[in-house]
């Protein structure tokens, strides 16, 4: 009933099949012998075939933005608040003075999503373990707006309102380092020079200038948005929640990201939030798209379900760039027979602590506040949302399938930029939709579906409909292997079921029996 695409370049794009017929890559060591792959169509193929074929059939709608995930690449955008990642390990930095700021290093890959963070990329350096030396007297009090190293005159801006990050540059007592930049700002990496520091569990520290700092001890990241009024009213949306999470769970024991405070800096509001290691989908990236271990995916859906149940809230943009980890360094283990796409020798990278903090609350809803029509990045928008028939807490719990997926497979599930193709892959993955699901969408999006003796079904494929279109959506059964799988099988088919009023909640999705399974190592 699942079904995963071939394709041209090694670049895995999609998985859309949750069983994988033999031959196909498992993060279990008991999946059958496997047979070598073909290469995948990348990301970018997807999108220009798309393009192409709407640009040849008008009565096609055109693809939606196209989600960018460059795998070739050595910076980081900064697409949402806190959409950056660090350093894997920390043994790396190095340990002498200010000279080490020109350090370069491999910046981890992510990407600024659709949702309005299509963005420039910026190269990072390394941060030194020891704090340039500064003068307090150029430093003023932290509540200040200008608190700064530059002369009040100095053009801090450039044209398009974002702030010019120079090396050691001092905002309100911090040194700061560019992380990455997005539509909506920049994201900075700080420490404290004179004031107690923040330390990465939210606690203060005293630590004074020159000193040699223990890995991100009083390190915080700090989000510098655009002096653009549009985007300082957005930021002020996702402030409102982080406040709100704080004052409900100061202690941070939900998991989110741990908003600290705000400040205005020369017309730019700041957020402060604690700093924290790579994303999911960097983390893979650097393991060549090597699943994740059944173990840790175990981990991420609890925690993630966990999350989601305390919030009362809706994230409307769950996906593996939003959830970023704790601590990202990792052991090196030789790499299984058949697991990954990467050569002979070469080692799989295995976590020491599955820890996660959830991200970007920007379009964060409460469910009873106003609710846009379109959210959700495409790969991770439940039906419901393309069929504009609204949405609240079961679009979240559609998103997390995905993820888990994405997870076990090392591909992610829908890769489309289509409305109708997105949804007749979802009836090959997840059955025929509800006729009463069919009959509401008919009334909102009629050009999606079909009248036939009274029945109303989707119209796919049609003669609009490209070849490579039909191709990608194809049923492709696997089997099987254990008692896991099976129970991970049926939570994850739970989770996408495409009616919202029969989805599993998050609540019934905590007490599913796959949780119950002492899930084995296999590294």
């Amino acid at each position: 009933m699942f079904r995963r695409r071939r394709a041209q370049l090694p670049r895995p794009s999609t998985a859309t099949s949750l069983l994988m017929q033999p031959g196909m890559r498992f993060s279990t060591s008991l999946a059958p012998s496997p047979m070598p792959l073909p290469p995948r169509r990348t990301r970018a193929q997807v999108a220009a075939a798309s393009a192409a074929s709407s640009s040849a059939i008008p009565q096609l709608n055109p693809p939606a933005t196209k989600r960018r995930r460059k795998d070739n690449t050595a910076t980081t955008p900064a697409g949402s608040l806190y959409e950056t990642s660090l350093a894997p390990s920390v043994s790396a930095l190095p340990t002498t003075g200010p000279s080490s700021a020109a350090f370069a290093r491999k910046a981890l890959a992510s990407k600024a999503y659709q949702n309005g963070f299509n963005a420039g990329t910026t190269s990072i350096k390394q941060w030194p373990t020891t704090v340039p030396s500064v003068s307090t007297e150029s430093v003023r009090d932290s509540h200040s707006s200008q608190v700064s190293n530059r002369p009040p005159s100095t053009v801090c801006d450039d044209k398009e309102g974002h702030y010019i990050i120079k090396q050691d540059d001092i905002i309100h007592n911090r040194v700061v380092r560019l992380l990455g930049q997005g539509t909506f700002g920049k994201v900075v990496e700080a420490i404290d020079m004179v004031h107690p520091l923040y330390s990465s569990n939210g606690g203060r520290s005293h630590l004074r200038p020159n000193t040699d700092y223990p890995p991100n001890a009083g390190r915080v990241a700090i989000k510098i948005i655009r002096a653009v009024p549009k985007y300082r009213d957005a930021s002020k949306i996702e402030i409102r929640v982080l406040k709100r999470l704080k004052e409900s769970d100061p202690q941070n024991t939900r998991n989110c990201i741990h908003y600290l405070e705000t400040f205005d800096h020369r017309n730019h509001i700041c957020i402060v939030t604690q700093l924290l290691g790579q994303c999911l989908y960097d983390f893979l990236k650097e393991n060549q798209f090597t699943p994740f271990p059944r173990r840790h995916i175990q981990d991420f859906a609890r925690s993630l379900l966990d999350i989601l149940h305390d919030l009362q809230l809706i994230h409307t943009d769950l996906k593996p760039e939003n959830i970023l980890l704790v601590d990202s360094s990792y052991d090196a283990r030789p790499m299984p027979p058949g697991l990954g796409r990467v050569s002979r020798g070469q080692s799989r990278h295995i976590l020491r602590n599955t820890s996660i903090r959830l991200i970007d609350f920007g379009s964060a809803t409460f469910s009873d506040e106003y609710h846009s029509t379109v959210v959700c990045t495409r790969h991770y928008r439940a039906p419901e949302i393309i069929l504009g028939l609204g949405w609240s807490f079961p679009c979240d719990a559609f998103s997390l399938g995905c993820i888990l997926v994405e997870l076990y497979t090392g591909v992610a599930l829908f890769q489309t930029h289509d409305n109708l193709e997105h949804l007749a892959m979802m009836e090959k993955v997840m059955g025929k939709m509800p006729e009463r699901l069919c009959k509401q969408g008919q009334r909102y999006k009629p050009e999606f579906f079909t009248t036939t003796k009274g029945a109303v079904k989707l119209n796919f494929p049609n003669r609009g409909v490209s070849a490579q279109s039909k191709k990608e959506v194809k049923e492709q059964i696997i089997p099987n292997t254990d008692i896991i799988n099976q129970d991970f099988l049926d939570l994850v088919q739970r989770l996408l079921n495409p009616d919202p009023n029969t989805r599993i909640t998050v609540r019934e999705a905590l007490k599913h029996r796959y949780f119950s399974h002492a899930v084995p190592i296999e590294w």
